[in-house]
């Protein structure tokens, strides 16, 4: 593939040297904002509620349009004490399911709540219509969602109330006592990207209304793992991590980890280490006892101790070339004196030492039969059983969808098993033989982004985590004589099926054949595939690095887009902005390094995750050759001459906050839309501006908008000063140019929406959310009068 680097013009190299003593800043320097006030968060959500019960919008229905089949990530399972019929899914950022029938139906609980992101759920043993809530997945992915604290249901899930600990944000674990519903104890894992002392164990014994917290070590260790030992509910094991993650890093082994004992009810802790590997070099490390041998303790830690170096030319997962050494990986240790000392029970082999593939650090669930405590389950890309405590393990599940994130045993039948992976929920009652999906009836799928093609009827196109990239076809639109409009909705679902492109990846489709898409396997990795004759191909177009350079850094949603101009023009942006003229055949570099570039914000292999890169783009319709490009790392430029040269339009922006979306006018030739995103400071604000003077100065046009994050800002196509913007809490509608807001439609989840697109011919809006699927409003007219 031919890559042309256009010489950097003189002038601009002398402006560089000009300014050289402050590379990578703007002239004015912007405050650092990081962990959003809990109350606050608290109170964006009340103005959320207010705003939604009050708006003009409430007559533009939202239809979910699907994928019907397809789940997505959940975290936890438990099952009423009272009926097994009674079941109770957590997603990791589509709320809570329930299902009175076994699985037949299902019911979302949680949909009003502040967040949709679950770290785990508890239903009394007691009293099973108890049931408490942790919000804010534990599992810490680059793209998981803080919750807001632990909440309670008495009525089974029917009503919430709120219990407080919301600047915990993430929480690994809940046990309740046995027989006393009152007495809960919380493992709080704490803030993902920042410091804070709102971590390790809470304990309550008045039912939530008020927590102590009984065990802590710093800001950086979170409580990921707690078990309770059913005869003695005052002796607990709790398992500590230290888990700050850095946005050009996956989390990385430090101290302070380890399994730590009370048999007081919390008021004294001590370091369980006989036996168990060096806290330096271990992370997360998962638990679990078995219940009619709670002497019993099973420990599943990720060792991350070197080993041996690769092969020549060995790859991983990512096709990253492996220039690290193996870690010993998975290791499952077995303790007969609760916790007093462990031995080693698995084999060291090459399924243990790539159990968790490069993320280790997202597993970490283990479960012991409860009447068999030589029964083991371990939960990693696969899930696989033991049964003689530990030595040898047989995968169970092949045919369900992997990376596994809970199970729940019955009690009475060690054949009932359900399970919780990153695909959904499903269940066996024959010891993990045949396995019922239950994708369909939870419809958590997360998102990251919606493209529009001009087909007829319109489809649509999204990448799904772990999943990879859906097209919807047949979206819209709803039919002109409106006597028709419920045979369309009953008999035109939208269909279903991959696409090519990976589970992170921006999306173009050439608006002149529909049958032409753009999209990356991963990081950056540009493939153009066409449908004919009933089939994709793809053929691999991404830049490639020169001889003796460095690979290019590409974001897992890398920036991408077509040239309004001509649809055979495409721009790419790894930490540079490429252009091709010729569908991506050839390439020439535009630009510099737009990003900071700074070599202290570089991770280390196999933690590092590619930082410092180009993630929006977008070209003015006015005028080819006027082009914004936004990075991870905050830099926003723009050149003006087809990337001849490039001026830096940052200054006025928050500090270094990631470019989630960029908007060039279709209405104004000087006037472009951003958004920012600040949740890899914690910071949850909301940041949308305008430029009316091609970036040299920003104005907020947030007004009363609710919080954020706000991932997505969007032009009406039709009707100038109409704008959309998508935030963690759902969509908002602005008539007036970002001078204030409504919260639009109804029937909409709080659900996360993390892109949103409106259809330029057919008047459909159509939303991507990271949880609950897409979801379209069939009729903008109303906002355009």
């Amino acid at each position: 593939m031919k890559i042309v680097k256009r010489p950097v013009p003189c002038l601009f190299v002398v402006l560089a040297l000009l300014i050289l003593p402050a590379i990578g800043w703007s002239k004015t320097k912007t405050k650092k904002i990081a962990s959003s006030d809990p109350a606050l968060r608290l109170e964006w959500h009340r103005r959320h509620q207010a705003l939604k019960a009050s708006t003009p919008y409430k007559g533009m229905p939202w239809r979910h349009i699907g994928p019907f089949d397809v789940g997505g990530r959940c975290v936890d399972v438990d099952v009423s004490g009272g009926s097994r019929r009674v079941i109770y899914v957590a997603t990791a950022t589509g709320g809570l399911w329930k299902t009175d029938n076994t699985g037949i139906t299902w019911t979302p609980l949680i949909d009003d709540l502040p967040s949709l992101s679950v770290g785990d759920i508890a239903v009394s043993e007691s009293h099973p219509d108890i049931i408490y809530l942790g919000s804010g997945e534990a599992n810490h992915f680059r793209a998981s969602i803080a919750g807001s604290g632990v909440y309670k249901s008495v009525d089974a899930g029917k009503t919430w109330q709120h219990l407080g600990l919301v600047a915990t944000q993430t929480i690994g674990r809940i046990r309740i006592h046995p027989s006393d519903p009152d007495i809960v104890y919380v493992a709080a894992t704490g803030h993902e990207w920042t410091c804070n002392p709102d971590r390790g164990v809470y304990k309550t014994i008045d039912g939530g209304r008020t927590w102590k917290k009984v065990f802590h070590i710093n800001e950086k260790v979170g409580a990921i793992d707690l078990v309770m030992d059913p005869q003695n509910p005052e002796t607990l094991i709790v398992s500590m991590v230290n888990r700050i993650r850095r946005r050009w890093s996956d989390p990385v082994p430090g101290g302070g980890d380890g399994l730590f004992k009370t048999t007081d009810g919390g008021r004294t802790w001590r370091k369980l280490t006989q036996g168990l590997p060096e806290a330096e070099t271990t992370g997360r490390i998962g638990i679990d006892l078995c219940r009619t041998k709670p002497s019993i303790v099973y420990a599943f830690v990720d060792n991350h101790t070197p080993t041996r170096m690769p092969a020549s030319g060995e790859r991983d997962s990512y096709g990253r070339l492996r220039t690290y050494s193996d870690i010993v990986g998975a290791e499952v240790y077995r303790s007969d004196d609760q916790g007093e000392t462990w031995r080693k029970v698995s084999p060291a082999d090459r399924l243990f030492e790539r159990f968790g593939g490069t993320y280790g650090w997202v597993f970490g669930q283990i479960r012991v039969d409860p009447s068999d405590a030589d029964v083991v389950y371990l939960m990693g890309l696969g899930l696989y059983r033991s049964v003689d405590g530990g030595r040898t393990w047989t995968e169970i599940a092949k045919d369900v969808h992997g990376d596994h994130h809970g199970l729940w045993i019955d009690p009475s039948d060690s054949n009932y098993l359900i399970n919780a992976n990153d695909g959904g929920a499903n269940v066996s009652y024959d010891y993990g033989k045949n396995w019922r999906s239950f994708q369909a009836g939870i419809p958590a799928t997360q998102f990251y982004n919606v493209a529009l093609d001009m087909a007829t009827p319109f489809n649509v196109y999204g990448s799904v985590q772990d999943f990879g990239t859906f097209r919807g076809l047949g979206v819209g639109p709803r039919p002109a004589n409106p006597a028709d409009e419920d045979d369309w909705r009953g008999e035109r679902p939208v269909r279903w099926g991959y696409a090519p492109g990976g589970e992170g990846t921006l999306i173009a489709v050439d608006p002149s054949d529909p049958n032409v898409e753009y999209a990356s396997s991963f990081y950056g990795r540009l493939e153009r595939s066409e449908y004919r004759d009933g089939k994709w191909t793809s053929k691999r177009i991404y830049p490639r690095a020169g001889e003796g350079e460095p690979p290019y850094r590409g974001q897992w949603l890398a920036g991408l887009a077509l040239s309004p101009h001509n649809p055979d023009i495409v721009y790419h942006g790894f930490q540079y902005l490429f252009r091709s003229l010729d569908r991506g055949e050839t390439w020439e570099r535009i630009s510099p390094d737009l990003s900071y570039n700074r070599p202290q914000w570089a991770g280390k292999l196999p933690y590092a995750i590619p930082y410092q890169t180009i993630t929006a783009v977008s070209e003015s319709p006015f005028k080819f050759g006027v082009v914004y490009a936004g990075t991870d790392d905050g830099r926003v430029h723009v050149t003006r001459d087809g990337g001849a040269t490039w001026s830096d339009i940052t200054s006025s922006l928050p500090h270094k906050r990631h470019v989630w979306c960029l908007v060039a006018s279709k209405h104004d030739p000087a006037t472009a839309y951003i958004a920012l995103v600040g949740r890899h400071d914690d910071d949850f604000a909301p940041y949308v501006f305008k430029s009316t003077n091609y970036g040299k100065t920003w104005t907020s046009i947030a007004a009363n908008l609710p919080g954020g994050p706000t991932n997505v800002i969007r032009e009406d196509p039709k009707k100038k000063d109409v704008l959309y913007c998508g935030t963690d809490y759902g969509v908002y509608v602005s008539t007036d140019g970002g001078r204030s807001w409504n919260c639009l439609g109804s029937g909409l989840p709080n659900a996360p929406v993390w892109d949103l697109q409106v259809h330029p011919r057919d008047n459909v809006l159509v939303i991507a959310t990271n949880g609950r699927g897409m979801w379209a409003i069939d009729d903008l007219s109303p906002l355009r009068e």
